[in-house]
């Protein structure tokens, strides 16, 4: 299955200068990880007319009273999509008490919910979807964009296949410039965008 994921950037190619046939005709699936106009979410779901499920990021004020039309908020659930559970977590790390910004204990507390109410039960998830990345693991160093030590533990004890985030700033000039490895999982920036072909 061919996954398109996004974050933190309107990228042309997917939005005013949009054409289909640039992509590939199989992309089953959209993972938005963040700081997105709503607006552009939901052209997008419309031009590729397939699911498309988003946690938001620290600057996603609007999306309260302003969702993006035809997508779906995954932040604290796990969402199966043939097969792939996919489990979500919205914002950033805690900086100025805007909203949508965490402390590591609260993100830990919202973790845990989820591990009582729905991981146990499931016991495997294939991909988690994040706005801010794990702490150490394509973070920065500044109090905003330092990623999440708690991701560390679930990624440890839940083992998915793909850990995909966004809030990360950068230029990369090969795919594997976007990743880094914890264990067994892929952790991937999706900034701009960035197509993932998974076979599970």
């Amino acid at each position: 299955i061919k996954i398109l994921t996004i974050s933190d950037r309107v990228e042309p190619s997917l939005y005013e200068h949009f054409d289909r046939k640039n992509f590939p005709g199989d992309i089953e699936l959209i993972i938005s990880c963040g700081d997105l106009p709503p607006e552009y979410l939901s052209f997008i779901v419309t031009m590729f007319n397939v699911p498309l499920f988003y946690v938001r990021g620290n600057h996603d004020i609007r999306y309260e009273s302003r969702p993006p039309g035809g997508c779906m908020n995954i932040h604290g659930k796990i969402i199966t999509h043939k097969g792939i559970r996919i489990l979500g977590f919205e914002g950033s790390r805690w900086y100025n008490g805007g909203p949508v910004q965490y402390t590591e204990k609260q993100m830990a507390s919202m973790i845990r919910k989820v591990k009582w109410r729905r991981l146990w039960w499931h016991r495997k998830v294939h991909i988690v979807v994040t706005h801010a990345p794990p702490r150490h693991i394509n973070d920065r160093d500044d109090q905003c964009h330092r990623g999440f030590k708690c991701f560390h533990h679930l990624i440890e004890l839940y083992k998915p296949r793909y850990f995909i985030h966004g809030h990360i700033h950068a230029r990369f000039d090969h795919p594997h410039q976007r990743m880094a490895k914890l264990g067994t999982t892929k952790i991937i920036n999706a900034f701009g965008y960035y197509i993932l072909d998974i076979d599970l």
